[in-house]
């Protein structure tokens, strides 16, 4: 039962005990725990749905899968899974969210979703060099996802910017596809697992170029090279290629709420326990909220922690 009624004057408003944003594992999940908790709830996941997962080729580490599973059919069955249970998805954006006054108000076109709690699970999205050959050269061989991407550049010379998980997964499966793959760090290490690190070093067409930074990518019509710049020496080279992979790190997906809820320096909501944010009856799962870790599992539990966070405090505002 809801705990509130929708006013005469707002006839284009839907009322719901829980709303989710978002449809990766950390919102998906915290679908399941919301219905099987008994509220009635609503996930509102994007016209972009499924979350960073979409993106990734072979998971491994997913627990329950003894073979690898890629991404976007491990999530098509968290979504088939959740949705068996009867939660209500939406495939559209949402385009403002009001906390500043209760129930909490969350948009969608011409609706208006209302409820008293809501799970923020908006994930993160792929940082930017932030130059202007790359405004330039977007879709035209600079990608922000080798899955997507990968397989128009065959055969042909690629690099990769970045040193962590999503860089070095990238680089190997791109090497099953490309001549070469090139990937420029700017320490001299890497910061990817130690299990992928060790794959990446034993294929022979990955190379690496250490303390050193992308400067401009050369190109008019579609990417022909990178300029790379090393840190230490300062010395300038160029490197021939078909594509840039840019796989620098996320920013999290806080618009909506930046000026509502505390953040971190760094923009991800600030937690308060496990999924409590600075605002009763808001909490935040996943990526959104979660700068360490930043796994599927991860994502996933804290989604099932918000659910029941969420699931909790219902139950103090009852009475």
């Amino acid at each position: 039962m809801t705990m509130f009624s929708i006013p005469k004057d707002e006839s284009e408003q839907e009322k719901h005990e829980i709303i989710i944003v978002g449809s990766g594992p950390a919102g998906l999940t915290a679908g399941i725990y919301a219905i099987r908790g008994g509220a009635d709830a609503i996930l509102i996941g994007g016209y972009s749905s499924g979350g960073q997962l979409m993106l990734t080729t072979e998971v491994e580490n997913y627990p329950g899968f003894p073979e690898p599973i890629l991404g976007p059919e491990l999530m098509k069955r968290m979504r088939e899974q959740v949705e068996r249970l009867g939660l209500k998805i939406i495939d559209k954006d949402v385009t403002k969210i009001n906390l500043k006054e209760r129930p909490f108000k969350v948009h969608v076109e011409d609706t208006t979703y209302i409820t008293d709690s809501i799970i923020l699970a908006t994930g993160a999205s792929a940082r930017e060099l932030n130059m202007p050959s790359e405004q330039k050269l977007k879709g035209k061989g600079v990608s922000y996802c080798a899955v997507c991407d990968g397989a128009f550049f065959k055969n042909t010379d690629v690099v990769v910017i970045g040193g962590g998980d999503t860089a070095i997964e990238d680089s190997i499966y791109l090497s099953k596809i490309a001549k070469t793959v090139t990937v420029v760090h700017r320490r001299d290490k890497l910061r990817a697992q130690a299990i992928l690190q060790k794959q990446a070093f034993s294929i022979p067409n990955i190379k690496f170029v250490w303390n050193s930074v992308i400067s401009d990518i050369i190109g008019e019509k579609k990417v022909e090279a990178v300029k790379v710049v090393n840190k230490i020496d300062r010395h300038e080279n160029t490197l021939n290629c078909s594509a840039v992979f840019v796989d620098i790190g996320h920013i999290p997906n806080t618009s909506l709420v930046e000026d509502q809820v505390e953040l971190t320096a760094e923009k991800y909501i600030k937690l308060y326990g496990e999924t409590r944010t600075s605002l009763d009856g808001v909490f935040a799962a996943g990526d959104v909220a979660d700068h360490l870790y930043r796994q599927a599992i991860t994502a996933a539990g804290m989604g099932a922690k918000a659910s029941l966070d969420a699931l909790r405090y219902l139950q103090t505002i009852k009475g």
